[in-house]
């Protein structure tokens, strides 16, 4: 025992480290030799292991945390774009021993009280997260040094995650392909970026994915991660008001008085101060100062600086000067730098969604950096509207220059959209019915016919800001005077917009199939739905009648036809849309107490039969039909030339399917105008106001006009039988649905029998084809009785894509989706 003691002694005497803490490096030592970078965090690169290590010396101090994307994968349906930003975070460093934690408190739970024992009540009782562990690699005094390998080479934007949930296959980071980017490593004063090449190693199982990689086994893109220090406490929130027109910040203050709301809700915007507030009109102490990336070609450039540049009008209207600028990015600036706003020109695979999006401080709602990213391909699918409209290329003659000023009109208008959704702002789906009160809100060109039936594209988009927009910048932006009651002024600000008929409706209202609102819509225009519908189904017969090889190039492939031919047959698309909305249609704003405005008002019914009788018009034999001589010019693709997503689907094998094209027309007709909130509607609103049309009315019209209709022969009578079939799926979809209630289906169930009945006496006498219709018809409701809970009818064929409008954002624009 003695001697086992004397062996311990005398190791502890010669490695006093074997029973201490080993003593950790200092800073300056352990750095010596790297490459230093000072700045918010100072970084040290160490070329010989490929290391990027972090100085911390603001430990326990919070500072924003941002994610993004600077090199995408270039596909609009993986949605993994060039200049994607993550989540905005508040974290701090926390050291415990020899491990340091970034950590992120929550911001959602909070007690905005002086009493330090009060936050702290709030903090205890919900979770925070721990983004990521460090060990300490030096520590001096409060001063500590790690190493950001780890954390920068992981799949920090999820892509693994993304790819698995679309289908593409299941992939993982690979340390072996993946390494720092010091290109986009920097270190400034007010923030610290970061970035890493990440290489995600898979098994690909998707299409998507295997179209923009040259091996779909390796995806390799960048992750940028910026650390930026939290802006000072001058900002002053703005209060949320659901008519405003802005997002919002949100969170649970348990320190509130229980006579006030515990949900504290803040606008999102910039921050803009006058440097003389009593002024009518000042400048801004520091401008918003916007950069368009130096990718983007011209015309394509100059056309996104005009047109980002018009919301210096609503800035003017809320008293600034020259508060709002447009410049081109600096040749050495990073895109993905927090201290420039990016309006970024985003190359993709296919066409797609644009965005606005920001970095916004979870705190307050303050916008730190607008990043937007346009589709390179939009432009090109407004070309193709026009050639279609324009039919420019005829033998012989100069090639009109009416489709590059549509298609640049569209992207001045589209860079103001986007870069509206980064000052703070919703879509506005209702402007597009009061004068395009918004550039916030989808538009479709403004096609006219002319006295002698020549298409007028002059006012094809708006050129400047609109109304609405003007109204919500004086919401968001104005800088009131030292002793203003500022509650006040911003209720008079919205007391105003009311008078002045400006209206906000965002897209929870407009975007759903089964949406009610007859005003808020995607893609549509013209004050009255109806007349609208009306009034394009009139040029669009106009345009068909005489479509010809003239829409497409000299020497290009005759089949091609048929791509620009595909937007002018669905010109009307999302007008029926909207017109179906006016059917169960309800009326209403997003009223506070007190504010004047109509809260709600059921559509009259003279209105609803209005639109009803509008959209049975687009799905007539003669709305529906295509020329004859047209048909015959468009021969199956040729070799080179693959059918696409763009093109009709069809059921006759390779050739050109005109009834094919008519029932993707006809069947988005009908599936909106029989969508199963929409029938709820028609029940519950009769039921309360016996004017309302109701679904039984609805009903018996619908079948009056389709399959009791006098039946037409040839051509013309195929597209008829197949409007039949058509009306009578979805009114066996309607009845066999659990998404529509009982007194719906029972009502559908009605219907279907009176019109089983109306069919078996019909087929006694009706001559060959339209006989094989009606017992085609019969057959097909004796399946559903057989097992009306089983029931699937065949698919009917879908519209080529739509949105994003180019055939005709959410999701573009994706917020800004």
């Amino acid at each position: 025992m003695k001697k086992l003691y004397s062996l311990l002694l005398l190791l502890a005497v010669a490695w006093p480290g074997a029973f201490a803490q080993q003593k950790v490096d200092g800073i300056d030592a352990k750095t010596q030799g790297l490459t230093k970078q000072q700045g918010y965090f100072n970084t040290f690169w160490d070329e010989k292991t490929g290391r990027l290590l972090l100085e911390i010396n603001k430990l326990n101090q919070e500072f924003l945390y941002v994610e993004s994307l600077p090199s995408g994968v270039g596909s609009n349906d993986l949605g993994l774009d060039r200049g994607q930003l993550g989540d905005t975070k508040v974290v701090k460093f926390i050291k415990s021993g020899h491990k340091v934690f970034l950590i992120q408190p929550n911001q959602d739970y909070r007690a905005v009280s002086n009493n330090a024992d009060e936050r702290r009540s709030v903090e205890e009782a919900f979770a925070q997260s721990i983004i990521w562990g460090f060990k300490a690699e030096a520590i001096d005094g409060d001063r500590v040094l790690i190493d950001m390998t780890p954390f920068l080479m992981r799949d920090s934007h999820g892509l693994g995650t993304s790819l698995t949930r679309s289908g593409q296959g299941a992939y993982r980071a690979d340390e072996t392909r993946s390494a720092i980017y010091l290109p986009n490593t920097k270190s400034f004063p007010l923030n610290t970026e970061m970035e890493a090449t990440i290489t995600l190693a898979g098994s690909p199982a998707g299409r998507e994915i295997g179209s923009v990689t040259p091996d779909a086994a390796f995806v390799t893109v960048r992750m940028h991660h910026s650390f930026i220090q939290l802006p000072d406490n001058q900002y002053k929130p703005r209060v949320f008001d659901p008519r405003s027109g802005f997002f919002s910040t949100d969170y649970m203050d348990f320190a509130t008085p229980i006579d006030q709301p515990i949900v504290k809700r803040f606008i999102n915007r910039h921050r803009l101060e006058k440097k003389d507030p009593k002024a009518a009109v000042s400048e801004a102490v520091e401008p918003i100062v916007y950069y368009v990336d130096r990718g983007a070609p011209e015309p394509v450039r100059s056309a996104l600086i005009e047109g980002a540049s018009w919301w210096n009008q609503a800035f003017e209207a809320a008293g600034y000067k020259n508060a709002f600028q447009v410049k081109v990015l600096p040749d050495d600036a990073d895109p993905m730098d927090i201290r420039y706003n990016m309006i970024q020109w985003v190359h993709r695979s296919t066409r797609g969604w644009s965005y606005g999006s920001s970095v916004t401080d979870p705190r307050t709602g303050e916008i730190i950096k607008g990043q937007v990213s346009l589709g390179s391909l939009r432009d090109r699918q407004d070309f193709l509207i026009a050639e279609g409209l324009v039919q420019p290329y005829e033998d012989g003659k100069p090639v009109s220059d009416k489709m590059l000023k549509l298609a640049i009109a569209r992207l001045r208008q589209l860079a103001a959209h986007e870069v509206g959704h980064t000052l703070g702002l919703y879509h506005n789906y209702v402007a597009s019915t009061n004068k395009r009160a918004s550039v916030m809100d989808y538009p479709p060109p403004t096609v006219t016919l002319k006295a002698d039936g020549t298409i007028d594209l002059s006012d094809a988009y708006t050129a400047e800001i609109g109304s609405w927009d003007k109204r919500a910048i004086i919401y968001g932006y104005t800088d009131f005077a030292a002793g203003t009651d500022e509650a006040k002024a911003l209720k008079n600000i919205l007391t105003e917009t009311l008078k002045q008929g400006e209206v906000f409706i965002a897209d929870a209202d407009s975007r759903p199939a089964g949406s009610a609102h007859p005003k808020a819509h995607l893609w549509d225009s013209g004050v009255d739905a109806a007349d609208e519908l009306n009034r394009l189904m009139v040029l669009r017969k106009r345009v068909i009648s005489t479509f010809s090889e003239k829409s497409i190039h000299e020497n290009a492939p005759m089949a091609t036809i048929e791509e620009v031919l595909v937007p002018m047959y669905l010109i009307h698309r999302y007008q029926v849309e909207a017109a179906s909305k006016v059917l169960g249609g309800l009326y209403y704003t997003y009223a506070v107490k007190n504010d004047g405005q109509t809260i709600t008002r059921m559509v009259p019914a003279a209105q609803q039969w209005k639109a009803f009788d509008a959209l049975i018009g687009t799905i007539t034999p003669d709305a529906l039909a295509l020329p004859e001589t047209l048909i015959a010019k468009i021969p199956p693709r040729p070799v080179g030339y693959p059918r696409t997503r763009e093109l009709f689907k069809s059921r006759t094998g390779l050739t050109f399917d005109p009834i094919g094209a008519a029932e993707s027309a006809a069947s988005t007709t009908l599936s909106f105008m029989l969508q199963p909130q929409r029938a709820a509607r028609l029940v519950e609103y009769q039921s309360r106001d016996n004017t309302q049309p109701g679904l039984i009315a609805v009903l018996d019209k619908l079948i009056a006009q389709t399959w009791k209709a006098p039946q037409a022969v040839g051509y013309k009578g195929e597209l008829q039988r197949m409007v039949n079939n058509l009306t009578l799926k979805q009114l066996l979809t309607l009845a066999a649905t659990t998404q529509a209630p009982e007194n719906v289906r029972s009502i559908a169930l009605l219907k279907i029998d009176e019109l089983k009945k109306w069919m078996y006496n019909a087929s006694l006498t009706a001559g060959a084809m339209n006989k094989a219709n009606l017992l085609y018809g019969l057959s097909q409701i004796k399946q559903f009785e057989n097992d009306p809970d089983k029931f699937q009818p065949a698919k009917s064929l879908d519209m080529p894509d739509g949105s994003p409008i180019g055939m005709g954002d959410e999701l573009e624009c994706g917020v800004g989706r």
